[in-house]
Order: structure tokens, then sequence, then C-alpha cells
């Protein structure tokens, strides 16, 4: 992968980490501007008995308080009171007005003098023996009955009872007993009391009572009558606390109605409006402060997923600018279905293209950050896709978004050709159908044929458009990052590129033996979990340098004198050791990707020309070994040094007439050795493992290429044997 020349400027001047934390920043701050239009609260700039422009709707769930008071208000109100029915209170009326009138009664006949003295009893007499028997009823009044009688009834009352006769003292008794009793029977409440005495009153008038004896039966009744009900306020409180209890919290409901467009503003409703504070300076950063910690945990996710990535440290931040654009494109394509929710299209959401993200990252980079990606845009449509609603979600597209992401990832699992992008495409058209059908019948409702055609139509532009996006961007990225896909491989492959119609016409010796090359090294990579694509593309130009002096490379000689004995070993050893910067520069002309000229570059590493060393030294010149060594670097990756050992092997038994497989087990270990011992796999992670897999690889692919063939007799054409 090449890195961008303006990011290795500015790495100059940061460290790999300063720059990783800037680069998340950066992400950080440009998501939290895409989202904040989704999340920040609207206001509106209304007043008491105006009408609003538009339906105000809430934009949250909110309790209010004031509402709630007033129907807790109004359900204790509706609380009646508790009272305690007294049983007995009849029965202690009655006896009382016995008691007072049998007391009365005695002593008048206690206090009755005889019948001379009665007629001859003046009247003085007469008023000292009421006086006498005033005193007495007074005196076992007070002593017998509970009540304090004489409090309520006084002496004028008394006296008349006294003076009364038996046939009127009786007929007091009765009427007022029996009147006491009705009123009585009929329930009397303690608070209401003085209404039943009115009322006993006015019961006790109907009757023929004259003068004071009237007033002493209505006194006598109203000291009688008494409350049958007695209030229970400790009851009556509780039952007040309870059903204050039982009120429920009146709520604005997130997506309720406050206002209609062409309904006044009330007092009350602005209160509303004021307590959703959605009113023109009267905003929450309540949104914007859980917006800020939803991006925290975003941004933690992928700083963690990077952090723990085994890959150098400029690979890691290239992968991470390539994800961060890939982010933000489709956050920006996101926030574009957003807007045309003002359409008033029901399920918008549905039209966005889910997969597109993770099948461009599982193309260019790998599955695990693939699936990552899906995870984090899926928690991202939940906000932009909320009906305008502040601070709600919807899951519906939060869980269509992840379902059609991840099948745009696991159905790209064949990468090497473009047309399997429109074929998980249509994968994906399925899956979107299938989760759509899922929410749209979990909710029970009824819709028309042509909503299930858009639902249909939002599934289709959905899937294809993720497939056409994918195809669209691939190239942009792949060119922009110097990205190797496996299409771009494979796009390579093809003999029709320049360089390989060159080196097929002007080297086809050399054509051969690299697709032969290709043919051992790809087998021998994927052995070891190598990228064995990679191997057989870098194998067809890492010898694309021979094309400039074709006939002095011996796959290339044919029916030809060799053209090194002619020239110095050093000239035949400059125009060998050439063919790899000859190579790599072809390359870099062409613009071939990175990886492929590093192979180039690499595939001899630092060997020695020992048939041309050995040569000058035995022509007697004084030589440096290094001088005969090709300039390197040494493989880099795993895939140049499995070439480095197929292109030797491959020349190697080529040369040896009908090899056996013991013959070509022998040469490779000595090659693979002879490599290990010159130290040419120090600079690339090969493991003695992976080593002793690639010998087994090549030994039987080497088998099958050189195997014994059976020697048929040769036939005789007609005629030939006469």
């Amino acid at each position: 992968m090449q890195t961008h020349p303006l990011l290795k400027k500015i790495r100059l001047f940061l460290s790999y980490r300063l720059f990783t934390n800037l680069i998340f920043v950066l992400l950080a701050i440009i998501v939290f501007g895409v989202l904040f239009s989704n999340v920040k609260p609207k206001s509106y700039n209304v007043d008491i008995y105006e009408v609003p422009e538009n339906t105000i709707r809430a934009p949250k769930t909110i309790t209010d308080d004031q509402k709630t008071q007033e129907k807790r208000e109004k359900a204790i109100q509706e609380v009646e009171k508790v009272y305690i029915h007294k049983e007995e209170a009849i029965n202690n009326s009655l006896t009382l007005i016995d008691s007072l009138v049998e007391s009365v009664a005695e002593i008048k006949r206690e206090n009755a003098p005889s019948e001379d003295e009665g007629n001859s009893q003046n009247e003085s007499r007469q008023s000292s023996l009421l006086d006498k028997q005033l005193t007495q009823l007074k005196e076992r009044l007070t002593s017998n009955v509970k009540k304090n009688v004489t409090d309520a009834l006084n002496d004028k009352v008394l006296t008349t009872l006294l003076s009364a006769t038996d046939e009127e003292l009786q007929r007091v008794n009765t009427v007022v007993t029996t009147q006491v009793k009705y009123i009585m029977n009929n329930k009397v409440y303690d608070d209401q009391l003085d209404e039943a005495k009115l009322s006993l009153e006015q019961r006790i008038s109907t009757f023929n009572f004259t003068g004071d004896l009237l007033t002493a039966a209505v006194r006598l009744g109203n000291l009688a009558i008494e409350p049958t009900e007695i209030y229970d306020n400790q009851k009556t409180e509780e039952l007040k606390k309870e059903a204050e209890a039982n009120v429920q919290p009146v709520k604005i409901i997130e997506g309720e109605v406050i206002v209609k467009s062409d309904q006044i503003i009330t007092p009350d409703i602005y209160r509303q409006l004021e307590l959703l504070g959605i009113i023109s300076n009267d905003i929450s950063l309540k949104p914007l402060i859980g917006l800020g910690i939803f991006i925290i945990v975003l941004m933690s996710s992928l700083y963690y997923f990077f952090y723990s990535w085994d890959i150098s440290e400029e690979k890691k931040q290239n992968y991470l600018i390539l994800t961060s654009i890939v982010f933000v494109v489709t956050l920006l394509l996101m926030k574009i279905v957003g807007l045309m929710e003002k359409l008033e299209i029901n399920d918008i959401g549905f039209l966005f293209p889910a997969a597109f993200a993770g099948m461009i990252i599982r193309i260019l980079l790998n599955e695990r950050i693939a699936m990552i990606m899906v995870f984090i845009l899926s928690a991202c449509a939940s906000l932009v896709f909320h009906n305008q609603l502040t601070g709600a979600i919807d899951i519906e597209v939060a869980m269509y978004t992840l379902f059609s992401g991840i099948s745009g990832v696991l159905f790209l699992s064949n990468r090497d050709q473009r047309a399997n992008i429109l074929r998980a495409g249509f994968y994906v058209v399925i899956v979107n159908i299938l989760i759509i059908s899922f929410l749209i019948l979990l909710r029970d409702a009824q819709f028309t044929s042509m909503e299930y055609v858009y639902y249909a139509i939002f599934a289709l532009v959905s899937g294809i458009g993720s497939a056409i996006l994918t195809i669209g961007f691939l190239p942009f990225f792949e060119a922009g990052f110097g990205i190797l896909s496996a299409m771009r491989l494979v796009e390579l492959s093809n003999p029709n590129h320049p360089l390989l119609k060159k080196l097929l016409t002007e080297a086809p010796g050399t054509y051969h033996h690299s697709v032969m090359v290709a043919n051992l090294a790809e087998a021998a990579c994927e052995s070891i979990g190598a990228n064995g694509l990679l191997a057989r593309v870098g194998c067809y130009y890492h010898d694309v340098g021979k094309t400039k002096r074709p006939h002095f490379f011996i796959e290339n000689q044919m029916n030809m004198e060799n053209p090194h004995n002619h020239v110095s070993p050093e000239t035949s050893k400059n125009i060998i050791i050439s063919h790899a910067t000859d190579g790599a520069e072809m390359l870099r002309k062409h613009k071939l990707p990175k990886e492929i000229v590093d192979i180039a570059e690499q595939h001899h590493g630092t060997t020695l020309l020992k048939f041309f060393y050995h040569k000058t030294l035995e022509q007697g010149n004084d030589v440096q070994e290094e001088a005969f060594r090709y300039p390197g670097p040494k493989p880099q990756s795993r895939e140049a040094a499995v070439i480095n050992i197929a292109d030797s092997v491959e020349a190697a038994v080529r040369s040896m007439s009908s090899p056996t497989p013991e013959e070509i087990k022998k040469l490779v270990n000595n090659i693979i050795n002879d490599r290990l011992q010159d130290g040419q796999f120090d600079e690339c992670d090969l493991t003695l493992k992976q080593i002793q897999k690639v010998k087994h690889t090549l030994c039987e692919t080497l088998n099958g290429i050189f195997h014994s063939r059976i020697e048929y007799p040769e036939l005789k054409t007609k005629g030939e044997d006469k």
C-alpha cells in the first residue's frame, strides 16, 4: 500500500501517535457536525394567542408536573369522607329521654302534696315546692345521668317539665322519642348535627304543644339527638393519600401534537411548549451532550480496534484514513437520504444503501473492520432516520442497516471479480426484502398495494445502489491509497496488459518461466496463509526487466549461441543483475502497485551470481563477492520470499532431465538451505515452520508438473513400411 505524498510530509512534523490521534479528533468533529442537526432540539419563535406556521409536535416525552398536580388534587377532592356508624347512638338518645322524663315524674311523685294540702295550698307554697323539686331534679340528673343535662336544659325548661301534668309529660316523652328516633334512623352526620336539630324542631312544632311546653320538648329533643355517623379523619386521609398515589403522571408523549398549524396558542399550550424547551432562547443542551457521549463511544471502539491491529504504523494510519473517508462518505449519503423525509414518504430510511460501506471496506481491507463499520453506521442510522424527533432513535432502521450491511460483507466472500459485487448486491436485495417484510408485518398494520411496491423499490435501490456505489468508488480508493485489491490483481493478470504482451512477444521463454513460477508461488503462499493471488500476479511481472536484453537469459536462447560467451563476466553480471532494477523501473513507469514493484526488486534479494563470480576468479581477477550480488533489498514480505525460492527452484528443476521426486526434494532443500544460510529471509516474517510447508508444497507441485510420462511406440503412417 502506497502512502500519499501529502501524508508523508505531515508525518515529517508529527509523530505517528499524534497524527493518529489528530485523525480521530478530526473524524469525531466531522461526525458531530453531520449528526448535530438530527439531535439539536427544534425551536419555535411563537407567542401566546398566535397561530404557528406549522404543526408543532413534542420532540420528547416529559412529565407535565402542573397537570399531574391538578389531577392529584382533583382525585383527593373526589375522595368521600369516611364515617364510622355509631350503633348505640339511637338507644342512648332514647334512654336519655326516658331517664330524664322518668326522673321528672319521680320527683313529682315524691313531692306531691296530699289532696287536702293540695286544695289548700296557696301560690307561694306551690312556688316553694316547685323550687324544691327543681333542686332535687338537678341533683338527681347530675348524679344519675352521664350527660350534663343541667348545662343543656336551663331551669325554665326543667320547671316547665315539673309543672306539666302526667299526661303532658308522657305526651312529650312519646313525641320527642318518636321524632328523635326518626331523625337518627335517617343517619345524622357530625357535621350535620345543626341541620338535624332544626329538622327535629320543625317536626315537634307540628304537634299541639303550647307555650313553654313546646320549647321544653324541643330542648329535650335537641339534648337527646346526637350524630350516628362519626367522621374518621385517619381513614379519610389514608384514602386521600392512596388516591393521590394512584394518579399516573401526566406525560407529553414524543410525537404528540401540541398545537396544530391552524390553532391559536393558548397560555396552557405555551406553557407546554416552554416545558418541552422548544421555545426560542430555551434550548436544552442534554441532547448535544448525549451525542457527544455517543461519538466518544464510537471513536473509542474504532481506536481500540486499530490500536490492537498487528500491522505497521504506516499501514495502520493509511487504513484509518481510508476507513474514515468511507465512514464520512456513507454518513453524508445517509444524511442526504434523511433529508428526503421532508417529502413525507414513510420509512424513507429503507432507501439508504446500507451495504455500501461494508462491501467496499471488505474488498479494500478485511472482513473484521467491515463488520465494525456496519455496526457503527447502524447506530448512526438510528439517529439520522428518526422522524425528526429530537433525542429519539429508530430501531427499525438500525436493524435494517445492520442486517443489510452484514449481508453485503458475507455475500462478498469472493472478491476476485467486479461482477461478484453486483451479484452480492442482488443477494442484499433479497435480505432487504426479508427484513422489511419482518418489520412491517410485526407492526400488524394495514398497507396498500402501492405501499408494498414502495418497500420493494426501496429494498432494490438499497441493494443494487450499494453494489453500484462500491464499483464506482473502488477505483478511486485503489488509486488514491495504492491499495492492491483482489479485483485489481485479477485485472493485472490479464495477458493483454502492455507489459505482459511485451514479455510474451519479446521474451516468450521468460513469460513461460514466469507462469510456471506463478503456479508454484501461489500454491506455496496459500499453504502458509499468505496472499496467493498477489504472489501469482507478482510472478507474472517479476522478470519483465529481461525484455531489455532477452537473449542474455537462457530461457530465451532458442537455437542460438549464448551471447555471454562473447562478453566478460563483469558485463554478464551487470546485465543479469540489471533485470531486477530495470523491471522495477518499468513497473513504476506503468504505475503498477508498490507490492508488484517490491516483488520485482526483491525476488533475488542479495543473492550471489555464483557462476560469473567463480568464472571471474578462474580468470585470475581479484574481485569482491559483494560486487557479484544483487542490490536487493532482501525479501520484505512472505510473498517475495516464496517467489525468491520458487524462481530458483523452477529454473533448476527445468534444467534437469527426467527429475525424480527424490531429486526434486533434494534440490528444493538445497536451495532453501542455501537461502537460509545466506540470510535472505532475515527481513521478512517467514517462520521455519512455514518454510517447511513451502518445501512440501513446492515438491508436490513440481512432482505434478515434471512427473514421468509413458513413452508410446511411434506409429507408422500408411505406406511408410513400403
